[in-house]
C-alpha cells in the first residue's frame, strides 16, 4: 500500500473507533442531572475543597445582616430556649453528653443537624438528648420523663406503632424459645415466611441477611454475576445504603467504579439503558417520587428555603412502567430496593402500590417486626448462586445471623399481622387520609401566616420554607420543645405511623403550629428581604474569604 495512503486510512480507523465511544459518552452525560448530586466525581471533589468555619456569637445571630431589634429578639428567643432545654433535658442530655465522647455515630449526627457554621455555638447553648426510656402508642419518653409525640418513624421501622412491635418481638420469642440462638439451622417458621414472601413480593426465592444495605449489596451481586456485566444505574439522589458501589459521592472514601449515577424520569436515562451493553442492574428507591432527582434533605444543608419536593403518583407510576420495559429488552436486572419504604405505601409494597414487578426485591426496616433484617427477593434464575456444569464458578455470601431463629420469629409475627383485617383496614383510603392530614396542617400554618409548608408521599412528610431564610434549621429546636419528637436530620422528613388517630394527629397539628409561631414570635423569619439566590452567593463568598 503507498504511504500516502496509509496515514489517511489510520486516522479513519481511528475516528471510526473513536467516534462510537465518544457518543455513548455523550449520551452518559446528558443523562445525568445538571446539578452536584448527579456527579459524583465533581461532588466529591468540591465536598474536598469546602473551608471548615464556624460562626462567632455575633454572626450567629446576624448572619443575614438584620436590624438591631430582630437581632436581639433572636437572642433573647434563644436564651428562653436554652434554658427551658437545660431545665427540660437535664438528665438526657447529660447522658448524651457522656456517651457521645465514646460514641461516633453520635458524634457524627450531633455534628451535622444543622448548617456547620452554626454547629459550635449552638452545640454550646442548646443541649438536647439522644436516650429515651419508653415508647407507648404513638409517643416515646425521654430520661426526664418528657413525652414527645413520634415523627422520627426509627428511620422506617414504625409502621404500626411501637406496641405493636413489642408484641412482635415477644411473639417471635415464644415461637422460637426452645430452639434458641440456633445459627445455620433453621427454625420452622422460616418456611412459612419465605412462603408469604414469595406471594408478596411475586418472585420465586427468598435470602435473608442482617441489614438492608447488605440485602442491596448481595442483589447487585447476584445481578452481575448472572448477567456477565459489571455497571448498575442509580438515579440522582437515591440512597441504596452507605456501600461503596450505590454511595458514589461525599462520604464515601472511594471514587465511583462500575456505577453510572443518571437522571430520573427523563427520556435520555432510558437511552442510556437502551444503547450500553456494560449494564448489569437497576437500582429503584421508590421513595425518590418525593424528591426526583434530589438527595434527601436534612437540615444539616438547609442553608436557605429552596427545599423543593413534590409527589405525582401517575407520572412516577409511568416511569417506572417505561423501565420495566427497557429492562426486559435489554435483559437488565430491575432491582426494587424498598428498605426504607416496604409496606408502608401497600400490603403488598411498592411493586403493588405502582403495579410493576421487579426481577428482584429487597426489604428490611419494618419486615423484621422490630428487629434487624434484609431480605432479598428475585426469579429463580437470579438467585442461584453457583453454576452446576462450572462448579468453581460461585457467588458466595453466607453471614452469620442470617435467618436467625429470633429475627424470624419476629418476622413470622409482623406477616401474620398484616393479613388481619384490622391491619388492613390501615390501609384503606391510606393515600386519602395522609394527604388530608397534610391540608389540613398546611391550612393551620396559613391562617396563622406563617412560612411554612409540609409535602407528603403518604406517611413520609418533608417541611418546606415559603420565605427565603438562613435559620429555617432553627424550626426543629422549637418542635422539639413543644412535645415532638424528631430524627437527627430534621424538619426534613417526619414519619408518622399507620396508628395515629384522628385526635392524635389534631394534637400533633396544633404543637407544630405553636412551635412555628415561636419560631417567628423570635424574629428568625424577620431578616431582610432577599432571594435564595443571594443567601447561596453570600454564603460563597464566605467561604472565599475563610484562609487556606
Amino acid at each position: 500500500m503507498d504511504n500516502s495512503m496509509a496515514l489517511p486510512l489510520l486516522a479513519l480507523g481511528v475516528l471510526a473507533w473513536a467516534l462510537p465511544k465518544a457518543k455513548r459518552r455523550l449520551e452518559l452525560s446528558r443523562a445525568k442531572h445538571r446539578s452536584l448530586a448527579g456527579h459524583s466525581r465533581i461532588a466529591k471533589r468540591i465536598a474536598g475543597l469546602l473551608p471548615g468555619y464556624a460562626y462567632d456569637e455575633a454572626t450567629f445571630f446576624n448572619s443575614d445582616h438584620a436590624d438591631g431589634p430582630v437581632v436581639q429578639r433572636r437572642r433573647d428567643g434563644f436564651t428562653r430556649l436554652a434554658a427551658l432545654y437545660d431545665t427540660r433535658y437535664a438528665k438526657s442530655a447529660a447522658m448524651t453528653a457522656s456517651a457521645r465522647a465514646i460514641i461516633s455515630d453520635m458524634q457524627f449526627t450531633g455534628r451535622y443537624r444543622v448548617p456547620y457554621q452554626f454547629t459550635d455555638y449552638l452545640g454550646r447553648h442548646i443541649k438536647s438528648g439522644s436516650f429515651l426510656q419508653s415508647s407507648q402508642g404513638v409517643t416515646v419518653t425521654d430520661l426526664d420523663g418528657n413525652v414527645f409525640y413520634d415523627l422520627t418513624g426509627s428511620y422506617g421501622v414504625n409502621l404500626l406503632g411501637y406496641d405493636f412491635y413489642k408484641q412482635s418481638i415477644e411473639a417471635g420469642q415464644r415461637t422460637v424459645q426452645a430452639l434458641g440462638p440456633v445459627l445455620g439451622a433453621y427454625h420452622p417458621c422460616v418456611l412459612d415466611n419465605v412462603t408469604r414472601l414469595k406471594r408478596i413480593s411475586g418472585l420465586d426465592e427468598v435470602s435473608f441477611h442482617m441489614s438492608g444495605t447488605e440485602a442491596v449489596m448481595q442483589a447487585v451481586r447476584l445481578a452481575r454475576y448472572h448477567t456477565g456485566r459489571s455497571h448498575l444505574v442509580r438515579f440522582c439522589g437515591a440512597y441504596h445504603g452507605w456501600w461503596e458501589d450505590v454511595q458514589p459521592g461525599p462520604g464515601n472514601p472511594l471514587p465511583p467504579r462500575e456505577t453510572h449515577t443518571l437522571k430520573d424520569m427523563d427520556e435520555r436515562s432510558l437511552n442510556v439503558l437502551r444503547t450500553r451493553k456494560d449494564i448489569a442492574c437497576v437500582l429503584i428507591n421508590p421513595l425518590q417520587a418525593l424528591h426526583p432527582n434530589a438527595p434527601a434533605p436534612g437540615d444539616s444543608s438547609l442553608v436557605d428555603s429552596s427545599r423543593k419536593v413534590g409527589y405525582d403518583r401517575a407520572a412516577y407510576t409511568a416511569w417506572l412502567h417505561r423501565l420495566r420495559e427497557v429492562c426486559t429488552q435489554r435483559g437488565i436486572v430491575l432491582i426494587f430496593d424498598e428498605v426504607f419504604l416496604g409496606f408502608r405505601l401497600a400490603p403488598g409494597g411498592a411493586q403493588a402500590y405502582f403495579g410493576v414487578q421487579a426481577d428482584m426485591v429487597t426489604y428490611g426496616k419494618t419486615l423484621g417486626g422490630g428487629l434487624p433484617v434484609g431480605v432479598v427477593c428475585g426469579r429463580a434464575a437470579l438467585m442461584k448462586r453457583y453454576r452446576e456444569r462450572r462448579p468453581a464458578d460461585i457467588c458466595f455470601a453466607r453471614g452469620t445471623f442470617n435467618a436467625h431463629p429470633y429475627v424470624m420469629g419476629a418476622m413470622q409475627a409482623f406477616l401474620d399481622a398484616i393479613e388481619t383485617p384490622e391491619i388492613l383496614a390501615l390501609y384503606d383510603g391510606l393515600d386519602e387520609r395522609w394527604d388530608g392530614r397534610a391540608r389540613q396542617l398546611n391550612d393551620r400554618l396559613e391562617q396563622n401566616g406563617l412560612p411554612v409548608r409540609v409535602a407528603n408521599m403518604s406517611t413520609v412528610w418533608t417541611v418546606l420554607y415559603t420565605k427565603p431564610s438562613r435559620y429555617n434549621w432553627m424550626l426543629q429546636f422549637y418542635l422539639r420543645a413543644h412535645g415532638l419528637a424528631l430524627s437527627w436530620v430534621g424538619s426534613a422528613r417526619l414519619i408518622f405511623s399507620l396508628n395515629y388517630t384522628d385526635h392524635d394527629f389534631e394534637a400533633v397539628v396544633q404543637a407544630f403550629v405553636r412551635a412555628a409561631q415561636a419560631m417567628q414570635d423570635d424574629g428568625w423569619w424577620d431578616g431582610p428581604e432577599q432571594s435564595n439566590q443571594t443567601i447561596r452567593k453570600g454564603i460563597f463568598r464566605e467561604m472565599l474569604r475563610q484562609p487556606r
